[in-house]
């Protein structure tokens, strides 16, 4: 497929103004968040965490077995996937992981580009380390149960939401009920209409978007909600239910980066588990010698609960604490890739993978980009503006605009001077003929310097409004590329973007370079 042209530039994380300093500070191997994390992302540094990263085959016909049972949800899966889903049996085999929500219509664009920073990866390790395999992997945050935070997309600047009474685990939501929203869409979206419409559930549904995406690129979709997984969280609920350890490790952890001037991401419960059933999501908590289901009736002995583990462990759900752990428990996982807030709470972590003795994974921030539309490259290149410039306050762009509009501001400071001293020579002539002129020089002396004020104000204006229209062209352009204040990839989705372009993920995935940690500017020539 031949990929339209784009010019490609790459700045400095710093310099868009849009990162935390926690995640600045990473980037540049800062040495406070140095005890934080086990290898900082080099493909160098790859060697290292392929000998720590131990995964038996045990554990791999465990994982091939939950992903075959999952893919019975594609009618036709690819040729990629499949090799990729049957690759991992091998010992050779490892992934490279991001994870995600299951954003209705793929969310806001960083879903996007989460998935094609995974795909990069792979492809320059297979480079580097041809004797492996690198299976790129999308964790479906399937348990997750704030539905708010997925139920809606913005597509051309309006926003669509889809209603339901449902509650609990999202990836066990009926799709049923989207068709109201399907039927708002301004045109057609296949991928997205037959996902929806033909699967049982969202996790179903989110897999099939990502594999037609996708799926030529060998992306494996996985989802945690399954018993045969679980089993490997087992050790894990027995030390939260009894030494509630993920809890003081955690605290610890984030106690230390508190001192070092970082705020904790994430915040750890004394068990950071919930329970799990059809329309239920809900904390589990120790009162006295019970374990209580938070609004609920439900409440277990200690030896009642560890039973329920041991019956059905598909009914203990980690939370964002003990999902990480959870995940490089079931995956012969490298690194996982996030965005600045994931990365950030990972740092939380470490002592917690240490006390499981489970390999700490190499922490990537995802690829982040700016894509410039032809149209508003054009406006762009129009006000003389380059790529990096739009990232400034929109005050600093005016001023900087206005400075090349037009040389120097209108000043009339020397032309007052010349005025003032014009009146001092007639003040003096007048004092010297008839001393009670000289308030009336100075009366019409105020005159003259009012009315020059009055003129410098004037002209300003007449200038500013000659220019105004380029001040509006300058402001519509920062509303086009940083919606609502922000960057782009935080509010707008895929199809505003692939509706225009359709090789707009091939353009991305030719751009993007993951372990460069540079902010990518896309702009169609």
């Amino acid at each position: 497929m031949e990929v339209q042209t784009m010019k490609i530039t790459k700045i400095d994380y710093a310099a868009t103004g849009a990162f935390s300093q926690t995640i600045t500070d990473y980037l540049c191997r800062g040495e406070q968040l140095r005890p934080f994390y086990n290898h900082f992302p080099t493909v160098e540094a790859f060697e290292a965490q392929l000998k720590e990263k131990s995964f038996s085959e045990a554990q791999r016909q465990t994982l091939h077995q939950a992903l075959q049972e999952q893919y019975t949800s594609i009618a036709e899966v690819n040729p990629n996937v499949q090799q990729n889903i049957d690759l991992l049996q091998q010992s050779n085999t490892f992934t490279i992981t991001t994870g995600h929500q299951l954003n209705i219509f793929t969310g806001p664009l960083y879903f996007i580009y989460k998935i094609i920073t995974a795909i990069n990866t792979c492809k320059q390790l297979q480079e580097k380390y041809p004797d492996y395999n690198f299976v790129p992997v999308y964790w479906m945050a399937t348990e997750d149960h704030d539905f708010a935070e997925i139920n809606h997309f913005n597509l051309f600047g309006k926003k669509y939401t889809w209603e339901s009474e449902q509650t609990g685990a999202v990836g066990r939501f009926s799709t049923k009920d989207m068709e109201q929203l399907l039927a708002e869409l301004p045109e057609a979206y296949p991928i997205f209409e037959e996902a929806y419409r033909n699967s049982k559930n969202l996790a179903d549904a989110t897999r099939a978007i990502t594999h037609e995406l996708f799926g030529a690129y060998g992306l494996v979709s996985i989802d945690g909600d399954h018993a045969g997984l679980k089993k490997a969280l087992l050790p894990v609920i027995e030390k939260e239910l009894t030494e509630q350890l993920s809890n003081k490790l955690v605290e610890e952890a984030s106690a230390q980066l508190e001192e070092l001037g970082y705020k904790p991401q994430v915040y750890s419960r004394e068990i950071n588990l919930f329970y799990l059933t059809d329309g239920l999501r809900e904390r589990i908590v120790q009162e006295e010698d019970k374990y209580k289901v938070l609004n609920t009736d439900l409440s277990f002995t200690l030896e009642e609960i560890q039973q329920e583990a041991q019956e059905h462990p598909e009914r203990f759900s980690p939370n964002v604490i003990l999902r990480p752990l959870f995940e490089e428990l079931i995956l012969p996982n490298l690194a996982y890739i996030g965005g600045g807030a994931e990365v950030a709470y990972w740092f939380q972590l470490k002592k917690l993978f240490a006390a499981y003795k489970v390999a700490f994974p190499l922490l990537m921030l995802r690829n982040s980009a700016l894509y410039i539309s032809r149209s508003n490259a054009n406006r762009m290149h129009k006000l003389d503006l380059q790529p990096q410039d739009l990232f400034q306050d929109y005050q600093e762009l005016k001023k900087q605009l206005s400075a090349q509009i037009h040389e120097e501001d209108i000043d009339l400071t020397a032309q007052r001077e010349a005025v003032a001293a014009a009146f001092a020579e007639v003040e003096k002539l007048a004092k010297e003929i008839d001393p009670t002129l000289e308030k009336a020089v100075g009366a019409e002396e105020q005159k003259a310097h009012n009315a020059l004020q009055m003129l410098e104000k004037k002209i300003s204006k007449a200038r500013d409004n000659k220019h105004e229209q380029t001040f509006k062209q300058l402001e519509n352009l920062k509303d086009k590329l940083f919606p609502g204040g922000t960057l782009q990839e935080r509010k707008d989705n895929l199809l505003t973007y692939k509706t225009n372009n359709p090789d707009f993920i091939p353009a991305l995935i030719e751009a993007f370079d993951p372990l460069e940690f540079k902010f990518t500017i896309l702009e169609e020539e």
